[in-house]
């Protein structure tokens, strides 16, 4: 598998989106001159309360106050659209300025992308997290920008575990069965949130792969989509979970991520994993819940899963300078701080990660920070990757249902992703 280490922290907001009205299909200069930067992004918000769109509304008309001659169109889309819509969008020849999605690899590969260095000022490139930034790099050269990543980590809701008898977060996937066991007894309507719909079923999956012992790649970053640890954990999933009755009535192959999340925040599950923006959710609803390692096959699992996410511009509009303008505006520690605030996430710089550490206020943060440090994230500097996350998102669900057949579909995912991968070369 291939693992990134992060020397401290990582994520948090970055580059540019945010939903405003009348986004144009690209950039061009306006009936006065000035030049309009198209952007399209994802939402991490879970309603219209606390929508990306307001974060970077605000952000835009502070910029746009600042630089005279450069507007910002800004377009968010759900995590379930936004690759798509980019895709789209490049096919007809219309491709964004800025674009903040889940993979850049193709893109770069295709020579569709400006490098960081053509964009970025020295000391806004210089201030990434050195192996963030690596995470970024095509052959030695970066194209994606880190826009956000976090780690993640099993929440359980401790009322539930305590009306269950529960006295303590599973370490083991043995121990996570019997307090599911006990959770369904006591009532519990989702003992453990299983989310393998196509919203983000590529994380679930990854996480479930790492505490197997298994993972996407290998060290030399081939893909071992079908190994033999990989196609025992979804059959241990498959008979000792969801067979079992114990992720809730609904169908994992057709429940999202944030399906779950909301579940989890009215208080009908007992266990899923998560990431630190659901801290805020949670508590907002007045959740009590706790966090813990990932449990693994026979103890704690030896890793959990980083996600970044990535920003990258593209050339088609010309507008270099004028991104460049832009992302360092983004990336300045007030706006990098506040966004991560917004959603309890985690800076991808490394002034605003020291200031985090420096600051008691996000202690809740610390233990996802220290998770990262083992972390192994998306092989997103493969070029055949976003394609390869599309068929995860497609299939997996099915080797979890009953009568799934864990080795057909893991290996067919991993023919299809060599083929992709061979032809990328």
């Amino acid at each position: 598998m291939q693992r990134r280490r992060f020397l401290g922290l990582t994520t948090a907001g970055v580059a540019a989106v945010a939903a405003t009205p009348g986004l144009t299909a690209c950039g061009g200069s306006g009936s006065d001159g000035d030049v309009t930067l198209t952007v399209v992004a994802a939402d991490y918000g879970d309603s219209t309360a606390n929508s990306s769109q307001k974060y970077w509304d605000k952000l835009v008309r502070a910029f746009e106050a600042k630089h005279r001659g450069i507007k910002v169109d800004v377009k968010v889309y759900s995590w379930t659209d936004v690759d798509r819509r980019v895709a789209d969008m490049v096919k007809k020849g219309q491709a964004p300025d800025i674009a903040q999605i889940g993979a850049y690899a193709d893109y770069a590969a295709q020579g569709m992308l400006y490098r960081a260095d053509e964009m970025l000022s020295i000391p806004t490139q210089a201030g990434f997290i050195a192996s963030i930034a690596h995470a970024g790099e095509v052959r030695r050269v970066q194209y994606g920008l880190p826009f956000v990543a976090s780690a993640r980590l099993l929440f359980y809701n401790k009322k539930l575990f305590d009306q269950a008898g529960i006295s303590s977060a599973p370490t083991s996937w043995d121990e996570l069965k019997e307090a599911a066991e006990l959770l369904k007894s006591s009532g519990v309507k989702i003992p453990y949130g299983l989310p393998l719909g196509p919203e983000e079923c590529q994380a679930e999956t990854m996480m479930w792969m790492l505490s197997g012992g298994g993972g996407y790649t290998d060290t030399n970053g081939s893909y071992t989509i079908d190994s033999t640890q990989n196609i025992k954990t979804f059959e241990w999933l498959r008979d000792e979970l969801v067979g079992a009755g114990l992720t809730g009535p609904g169908s994992p192959a057709r429940t999202n991520r944030q399906d779950t999340f909301d579940a989890f925040t009215r208080g009908e599950v007992g266990m899923l994993n998560g990431h630190p923006t659901l801290m805020q959710q949670a508590a907002g609803h007045g959740i009590s819940y706790g966090t813990a390692p990932l449990p693994g096959r026979k103890g704690k699992a030896e890793s959990t899963m980083g996600v970044a996410d990535w920003a990258m511009a593209f050339k088609q509009n010309g507008h270099r300078e004028e991104i460049g303008t832009f992302l360092d505006f983004v990336y300045s520690d007030k706006n990098v701080l506040a966004f991560a605030d917004e959603y309890d996430l985690l800076p991808v710089t490394t002034s605003v990660e020291q200031t985090m550490r420096d600051d008691r206020e996000h202690k809740r943060l610390w233990q996802f920070l220290d998770e990262l440090e083992s972390a192994e994230f998306y092989p997103a500097d493969k070029t055949s990757w976003a394609e390869v996350s599309k068929l995860i998102k497609e299939k997996i669900g099915s080797t979890v249902a009953k009568g799934g057949d864990p080795a057909s579909v893991l290996g067919q995912i991993q023919r299809e992703a060599d083929a992709l991968e061979n032809a990328g070369a």
